[in-house]
């Protein structure tokens, strides 16, 4: 752990990507950040996953690159316990010069989002799980990891594995206490199903606070595996023939007195419940493209591999794309499953929560509920294809009431450019791009 008091610490906005992109200063400059002390190009949230200008985007040459205002979310300064250094984080929100915020921040995109709830007087709660896959990258190629206990490579998938947590023992003490440093409520982790595979899983919290913590334990675990001697990566596919990291998100809404507006004291849920259901299944075709960003990103969506394929629903029903989890009536929520790890948590709940709220909006009722196992089922399915997504995502009249139109256009325009990209890198050496960056 690194001492109580920094000298420097760094403020980041987050880009489409999921990057942080910001500066490093003074500890002094810290009071000075309310008062809108800090700037950056609006350009530098619509970047590639290498970090280079879109190209003929007009945040750059049309408009001269115009700064926003850069000011403080609520999350606060952090630690960042993994440096050798004392330092903090600060995560910031983009406005534009006017005191407007940019929409195309994925934060104040989901800031819009979460306003539409609040403009009822509902609140959302939500909580993340989050699988991660731990590898050597010494080489050409990613593989297992080295058990730090007796020096023999991970040789095989270990399912809820107590000996697997104890192996990697040191590793997640100090992610434990790093995130208790850091204010996320990281409650379990587990051993997955895949070679080197665990899910960590966040309390149920503000929406908002649900996706800080959800980009800050990413750079917790990447960070203090490298401490370890190996790497951690959210990638949604390390291994072709091996398990793929999702990443699921349960939410439900609370009203002005505290109450679960999707409980009506039976396991059904009330219609509210069914209506934010139906807007999440009428996005999610469309939406593919935030639940799969990447051009490797559909390598995860195989039938019979855990990752929902089909556009349902259901109770209880983990091959479902949305799952209503048993238990109390008072804790009734939605469980979305499709998105993998290498997401931005911010844009993934901004789509899930903006189709919830446009469902609830028009009344919409949702299909029956798939019953067994919908890999097996006639239901309609997310995009196959990266270039499938983004056609889809572009043109989808939904999808444009559920988002700001602003970051709609700048993901195309990124992800356009980074298909066109990707397409000179062999795929054998594609994993070098995503390995930390996602």
């Amino acid at each position: 752990m690194t001492p109580a008091h920094s000298a420097t610490f760094r403020i980041g906005a987050v880009d489409l990507n999921g990057q942080l992109r910001g500066k490093r200063l003074p500890s002094a400059h810290l009071g000075k950040l309310k008062k809108g002390g800090a700037r950056l190009p609006l350009s530098a949230l619509n970047l590639d996953m290498w970090g280079c200008d879109i190209e003929d985007s007009p945040l750059v040459f049309e408009s001269g690159d115009q700064d926003g205002v850069l000011l403080p979310t609520c999350r606060g300064a952090v630690p960042m316990p993994w440096l050798a250094t004392a330092s903090q984080l600060v995560l910031m929100c983009l406005n534009t010069e006017d005191g407007a915020p940019f929409l195309g921040d994925p934060i104040q995109a989901l800031a819009a989002v979460l306003d539409r709830f609040a403009q009822r007087g509902w609140s959302v709660v939500a909580a993340t799980e989050m699988e991660f896959t731990l590898v050597d990258d010494s080489g050409d190629a990613i593989t297992p990891p080295r058990h730090p206990r007796d020096g023999r490579q991970v040789e095989a998938a270990e399912i809820l594995s107590v000996a697997e947590l104890d192996a990697f023992d040191a590793f997640f003490t100090d992610i434990y206490d790093g995130a208790a440093a850091m204010g996320i409520p990281l409650q379990t982790m587990t051993s997955e199903g895949g070679i080197g595979q665990f899910e960590v899983t966040l309390n149920h919290q503000d929406a908002m606070k649900a996706a800080h913590d959800a980009l800050l334990i990413k750079y917790l675990l990447r960070a203090t595996a490298r401490n370890h001697g190996f790497a951690a990566t959210f990638m949604a596919k390390p291994y072709l023939e091996d398990a793929g990291n999702g990443m699921h998100v349960h939410f439900s809404v609370v009203d002005a007195d505290g109450n679960n507006v999707f409980d009506d004291g039976t396991e059904a849920g009330s219609d509210l419940l069914r209506s934010a259901v139906a807007g999440c299944l009428a996005a999610m075709q469309a939406s593919t493209l935030i639940f799969a960003p990447n051009g490797p990103s559909y390598d995860r969506f195989a039938p019979g591999a855990h990752a929902p394929t089909s556009i349902c629903w259901g109770y209880e029903n983990r091959t479902a794309a949305i799952r209503i989890p048993g238990g109390p009536s008072a804790a009734r929520r939605i469980e979305h499953r499709v998105a993998g790890g290498d997401v931005n948590p911010y844009l993934m709940l901004a789509a899930i929560l903006g189709a919830a709220i446009e469902g609830i909006d028009e009344g919409l009722k949702p299909p029956a509920p798939a019953k067994g196992s919908a890999y097996e089922q006639d239901h309609p399915q997310l995009a196959h294809s990266w270039e499938e997504a983004i056609a889809l995502f572009e043109a989808d009249a939904f999808i444009a009431r559920c988002l700001p139109k602003q970051l709609i256009d700048n993901l195309i325009m990124t992800k356009r450019q980074e298909m066109r990209k990707l397409a000179a890198i062999a795929p054998e050496a594609q994993w070098k791009t995503y390995l930390e960056r996602v």
